[in-house]
């Protein structure tokens, strides 16, 4: 199936709304006092979604903040970037969830989250939620959504509402093999594999995702499962397209200098997604993508460097590459 034009409906997200609250300095873990930056507005379908609408895309968000400064914070963000913040509730005694992040000096990091036991730990299917499923046109998971308890019902009914009105999912599986070396794991996966059209892995994801070994044979059963389209973030390396319609796609990437990375893989599939949905053949998307994604880890900050288009096109022709329409 192809992906959903935006004449259908907008496209929906679940899952965890955070602020994200960073260290200053590159070291281990948070054992000592120290100096630190934020609080910004983060978590990965929060972010995705804010770059869906910054691009141009009409879409919303199910989710729960808190009650507090940092609830306000994220959703103010959304809303005023064109995000449809309808059916993001507010907790009467969770706080909004959050996340401390310190770097490691080999760009690895050190988290402490708050999810579980916040705000974004209560989403549930509300009358707000359920009129954003009947009128959109695509639903985008994101692979955090398996650790967040009664997320993944949720989740199901908007893709059954969607894809009964002839709409389309996207996946960012954001996997660990460990996650699916047991039977319910796996079962979550083989799921979701099934009821998607865009699959947007990175790296060895592509592999956990299709049970394969190489890239050849996980594209081919995945391919033959019946999703329309794989792309493959490479980061560095560029990104590539995957479908039965325009075989292998490559696009190289941007050369940046990177400043914090969290939210480039959100960015990426966002831009790819929307330039799909509006009608960009693969490699325009691709373009799009990687700019996104190059753009973002410029900025401190994981929605600090989400794009607009005009924005894009700018970088896009700043760096000496064609501009695809």
């Amino acid at each position: 199936m192809t992906l959903a034009p935006e004449a259908l409906g907008p496209t929906v997200t679940v899952g965890e709304i955070l602020v994200e609250i960073m260290a200053t300095t590159v070291g281990e873990g948070f054992l000592a006092p120290q100096t630190l930056i934020g609080p910004f507005p983060s978590g990965a379908p929060a972010i995705f979604i804010d770059q869906v609408a910054r691009i141009g895309g009409a879409c919303g968000i199910v989710a729960v903040v808190g009650n507090d400064d940092f609830g306000r914070l994220n959703v103010g963000r959304l809303k005023t970037d064109g995000v449809d913040v309808s059916a993001v509730a507010v907790s009467a005694d969770k706080p909004t969830g959050s996340a401390f992040v310190r770097y490691r000096t080999d760009g690895s990091r050190d988290f402490v989250y708050n999810i579980k036991h916040s705000a974004a730990g209560e989403v549930t299917t509300t009358e707000a939620a359920q009129a954003l499923f009947s009128r959109a046109g695509h639903v985008h998971v994101m692979g955090s959504a398996f650790a967040i308890a009664g997320l993944w019902s949720i989740l199901v009914e908007a893709v059954s509402i969607v894809k009964a009105r002839g709409g389309s999912v996207s996946f960012d599986p954001n996997i660990r093999k460990e996650l699916v070396q047991g039977g319910d794991g796996r079962k979550l996966i083989d799921d979701m594999i099934a009821v998607t059209d865009l699959l947007l892995p990175s790296g060895d994801e592509l592999l956990v995702a299709a049970g394969e070994t190489t890239e050849a044979a996980a594209v081919e059963r995945l391919l033959d499962l019946g999703v329309g389209e794989i792309v493959l973030k490479r980061g560095s390396e560029g990104s590539t397209h995957f479908s039965k319609a325009f075989g292998r796609v490559d696009c190289a990437a941007f050369r940046v200098e990177e400043i914090d990375p969290t939210g480039a893989g959100d960015c990426f599939g966002a831009a790819y997604l929307t330039s799909r949905r509006a009608g960009l053949p693969p490699q325009s998307a691709l373009l799009y993508a990687n700019a996104a994604g190059a753009r973002t880890v410029t900025k401190q900050g994981p929605m600090e460097g989400v794009s607009s288009k005009a924005e894009l096109d700018q970088f896009i022709a700043a760096a000496g590459r064609e501009e695809q329409a």
